[in-house]
């Protein structure tokens, strides 16, 4: 069962740390089952509540993972085994289409923006019992919800989007707790949720977004919170539209002690309408990342949300960093004031760029989607083999097991590094290395 490793530990900490750390080591492999709690109980000389106890302690921290009689395993994707690190790493002349990073090209130049909050922070250093919300900040960031229909709710700011959804997460639940995701879902989401202890419940998609019925399911078996991305969603480029928010917010209606999070990450960088699913549960909250319109190393994410769950998160926030720069508050206002950066013009060429490789592969049979972002999805059969053809043809796409729990294999290109001439030859290249896929629902 454990090949040569031997579970050492008295007490339930030290069990749990031998166990973790042959995970961290490889010693023991993702889902390799762990021995029964009394065998090894016996074996060590404890109390099998003392094992109970190291489990419990290991599967809230998303080490492993218990299925009643089946027993307990290494987690196949465990905590400690970031999904970032399934990737391809191009070699010299291999065009790298699976970084997901935006266009730098279309990034505003960061210097007079941050002169600008230097010279304001000379004038007025921000210092300890400053309030951590810069006022223009928050005035321009809630101008901008109210005028996409997000209820009413104070504003925070956060060190980008999975800082907020971590914060949100913590406020309101426990270890053990299940959480309702997309799948395909962002993977650095995916991590997370085990690595707080809690439980991801796979919610499948279409290009409109999570599926009611799935979404109502998730709820009535349990799952305490629902994550969902409102536009350019990653991997799917999926986005929720005005029909869909009405058939979601009435299942919210349903379970309104529903933890909400929306994810509006693609704020800025898309042309579709915002159609926020907040007001019919107690706690919620929507964030908005600058990362992909104005760059990530901003490392910035405004969100607002009801009283408690924005209260909560501040309170925890004072206790650890306490706050987000304020020269990066007033350089992102700076920015904003001054319309950097043309949104429509960036939307705008996202959108052409992925249209026409959406486009492009459908003309060669291949099922892509990608409604909105900087991101196509395309279903295969098999997924290493076609990472691996693209590869050899000179192009590298990020494997679909970054994004996915139980849906169906698939492949994720982020369109940043296309330019018009490259779209023909990429979609040939598909089309050699995978051969034509159906259409239809990809979760």
């Amino acid at each position: 069962m454990l090949g040569e490793y031997r579970i050492e530990g008295r007490g339930a900490a030290e069990i749990a740390a031998s166990v973790e750390r042959a995970v961290g080591a490889g010693d023991l492999e993702p889902g390799q089952l762990l021995p029964p709690m009394r065998e090894l109980a016996a074996r060590l000389g404890v109390n099998p509540n003392t094992v109970a106890a190291a489990y419990r302690s290991l599967r809230d921290r998303g080490v492993i993972e218990t299925a009643g009689r089946r027993g307990s395993r290494v987690r196949s994707r465990p905590a400690t085994t970031p999904r970032e690190q399934i990737r391809v790493e191009p070699r010299d002349g291999v065009r790298d289409l699976g970084d997901g990073n935006p266009d730098t090209a279309l990034l505003p130049p960061l210097g007079e923006a941050l002169a600008a909050a230097a010279a304001l922070g000379a004038e007025r250093p921000a210092l300890y019992g400053t309030p951590e919300v810069s006022p223009e900040l928050a005035r321009r960031a809630r101008a901008a919800l109210d005028a996409d229909g997000v209820p009413g709710g104070p504003v925070a700011v956060t060190s980008g989007s999975l800082d907020a959804v971590e914060r949100v997460l913590a406020a309101h639940l426990r270890p053990g707790d299940a959480v309702a995701v997309e799948d395909p879902g962002w993977g650095s989401l995916l991590d997370l949720i085990p690595a707080l202890g809690l439980r991801a419940v796979p919610v499948a998609i279409d290009d409109d977004g999570p599926l009611p019925g799935r979404v109502e399911e998730a709820l009535r078996n349990g799952a305490r919170a629902l994550i969902v991305t409102c536009r350019a969603q990653n991997p799917t480029g999926a986005a929720i539209g005005a029909a869909r928010a009405r058939e979601l917010r009435a299942v919210l209606g349903r379970h309104p002690h529903t933890l909400l999070i929306e994810d509006d990450h693609g704020h800025g960088i898309v042309d579709l309408p915002l159609h926020p699913l907040a007001g019919g549960t107690e706690h919620w909250a929507l964030v908005r990342s600058v990362a992909k319109a104005y760059g990530p190393d901003l490392r910035l994410a405004v969100l607002t949300g009801d009283v408690v769950t924005l209260d909560r998160l501040r309170g925890r926030q004072r206790l650890g960093p306490g706050w987000v720069s304020h020269l990066l508050q007033d350089a992102v206002a700076w920015l904003w004031r001054t319309g950097a950066v043309d949104l429509a013009a960036v939307a705008a060429s996202y959108g052409e760029r992925r249209d026409a490789l959406v486009r492009a592969l459908r003309e060669r049979g291949i099922a892509a989607h990608g409604r909105s972002g900087m991101n196509v999805w395309v279903p295969v059969s098999d997924e290493t083999g076609a990472v691996a053809r693209l590869l050899q043809a000179g192009w590298a796409v990020a494997p679909g097991a970054r994004f996915r729990i139980a849906s169906p294999p698939g492949v994720r290109l982020t369109v940043s590094a296309l330019g018009a001439d490259d779209i023909g030859p990429l979609a040939d290249a598909f089309a050699a290395a995978t051969g034509p896929m159906s259409a239809g629902r990809y979760g």
